[in-house]
């Protein structure tokens, strides 16, 4: 992250606040044209990511925001036909859970990211 002001941070924190929405609003689409909605249409394989590399948390119990900002770096990293560099989307990660996250948020979500990253590497995950 250069700066705050960034347009693809901006974009990036655009989009969790929409995901973090739809945690709460069964109804509630984000645009078509934004990332977040490509994140929904991959939200189980997501989701199954999360549960196998953090265990000690249900989904349900992870805080909406981090979960949010974990569907967007994840869908980034495996599904996003523009890759961005992995380190470049952890720090993202780590940042927007800084802002909005609580204290303990940056070094979960960098974790999480860290398992899934390391797990891609060895070929355990496809995709």
């Amino acid at each position: 992250m250069k700066t705050k002001s960034d347009p693809r941070h901006l974009n990036r924190v655009k989009d969790v606040k929409y995901l973090f929405e739809k945690v709460f609003r069964n109804g509630f689409q984000p645009p078509k044209n934004s990332q977040a909605g490509r994140v929904l249409e991959h939200q189980k394989a997501i989701d199954k990511l999360i549960i196998q590399n953090a265990p000690a948390w249900p989904i349900s119990q992870i805080a909406p925001v981090d979960l949010a900002t974990l569907r967007l770096a994840i869908w980034e990293l495996l599904f996003n036909t523009k890759k961005e560099p992995h380190k470049v989307v952890v720090d993202e990660a780590v940042e927007i859970a800084k802002e909005f996250g609580s204290e303990s948020s940056p070094k979960f979500i960098n974790g999480v990211l860290g398992s899934i990253i390391s797990s891609k590497l060895k070929g355990q995950i496809s995709k």
